[in-house]
């Protein structure tokens, strides 16, 4: 790395996980194991995905995934009569809405070699389909490095 700050790109591939909410941030860590070596920087997740979602929320009570996932599933249910995009499914249109609702990036700053997220904040990916699979998560980290000591 130069002192003028570097650029990462990476792809994570995340593993298959059932439908609701998943503290993703250890494996999203352990794949950019290059963010150690920034002082000060950025780093950005972006899911390739229109049915999966990635949001920071509380990630040291498990009832607050269960809690958003019970939310959404009543606020936009699968198979309601008026959705007219169906061929995949009756939980495809939903898991679509949700992605809109709750997005499909974060940005989390970095310092001192590590993710400065909040005391209680993790990375959620929010799995919107029973069946969804492998998820793809574009990260992209720009910063400067620390310096010899």
């Amino acid at each position: 790395m130069s002192d003028a700050g570097m650029w990462l790109q990476k792809t994570i591939r995340l593993r298959p996980r059932a439908r609701g909410f998943h503290l993703v941030t250890e494996e999203l860590s352990d794949a950019l194991r290059e963010v150690r070596q920034i002082d000060v920087g950025i780093a950005s997740f972006f899911i390739q995905h229109t049915s999966a979602s990635l949001s920071i929320n509380e990630n040291a009570d498990p009832t607050v995934r269960h809690d958003l996932e019970e939310y959404l599933s009543r606020v936009v249910p699968d198979g309601a009569s008026f959705f007219r995009h169906t061929l995949e499914g009756a939980d495809d249109m939903p898991a679509h809405i949700k992605c809109g609702l709750i997005g499909t990036s974060v940005m989390v700053p970095i310092g001192s070699g590590r993710l400065l997220l909040g005391t209680w904040q993790g990375i959620y990916l929010g799995e919107h389909r029973d069946d969804g699979g492998a998820r793809t998560v574009v990260a992209t980290v720009h910063g400067q490095p620390q310096r010899a000591r």
